[in-house]
């Protein structure tokens, strides 16, 4: 098992100063590349905004993590991603996959709350990305979004993440596995591909420092969605990830 960091053996202070340098950096990033995603809307393409300024943004952001404050990433598994458009379930312990999940894939969409798209400048370049936003409040109409809004993008080549626990869930806990990620891969046929990470034990959730060390992610073997119920599809991922994370 990892080591939990709310025990950091460390040096405490340092971490914080590292952690402090990285969110400026991480600030000046977005606020240098988010007006830049939404002066380009009108007149690009998502391909274009995804890999040339958002990929920008991440590959900076992911150095500068690794920079300042120590905080790296091993893949394994990297075979396992088709050359066909996919929907990704991931585990969801940290701010960190939202990032990262970027670099490691193909261009995708995320399924996210409206509230993030009224952010000033962040949330409005978020939403030149096009990602699936839903209403949490309206569970029957935020289902209905996934699912169209979802085959909208995986018709166009784009990927879907979907985050099957709904919220960021800290280490070692586990939260039930909501159904509309697989019925999206049960109605587009699209397979999914599993992700397991600790992120969580370097960039908790809802934390500000961010501690030295190696994230390991796992990507498992596609999950093929044609023949099988929605149901089904959830039961294997989640078998999936849940046991390569008792082993990471």
């Amino acid at each position: 098992m990892t080591r939990q960091n709310t025990s950091y053996p460390g040096n405490k202070p340092l971490v914080y100063i590292r952690s402090t340098i990285f969110f400026v950096g991480m600030a000046m990033t977005t606020l240098f590349i988010a007006p830049l995603m939404i002066l380009s809307f009108p007149f690009s393409t998502f391909f274009f905004r995804y890999t040339y300024l958002s990929g920008l943004w991440v590959t900076i952001v992911l150095w500068m993590l690794k920079f300042f404050c120590g905080l790296g990433f091993r893949v394994k598994g990297l075979q396992h991603i088709p050359q066909r458009t996919a929907i990704i379930f991931s585990k969801h312990q940290s701010a960190w996959e939202t990032i990262a999940v970027q670099k490691i894939f193909p261009p995708m969409v995320f399924i996210l709350k409206r509230e993030l798209l009224r952010l000033p400048f962040f949330g409005w370049a978020l939403a030149t990305c096009e990602p699936i936003s839903i209403n949490r409040q309206l569970k029957k109409q935020a289902l209905r979004q996934l699912v169209d809004q979802g085959m909208q993008r995986l018709n166009k080549g784009a990927w879907v993440v979907v985050f099957p626990e709904g919220t960021r869930v800290a280490p070692g806990q586990k939260m039930k596995y909501s159904g509309g990620g697989a019925l999206l891969a049960h109605k587009s046929g699209c397979p999914v591909v599993p992700m397991a990470h600790n992120a969580g034990e370097f960039w908790p959730r809802n934390s500000f420092l961010k501690y030295p060390g190696v994230i390991q992610v796992r990507i498992g073997p596609i999950i093929e969605s044609k023949g099988k119920s929605a149901s089904e599809i959830n039961r294997e991922a989640k078998a999936w990830i849940e046991s390569q994370m008792e082993e990471i």
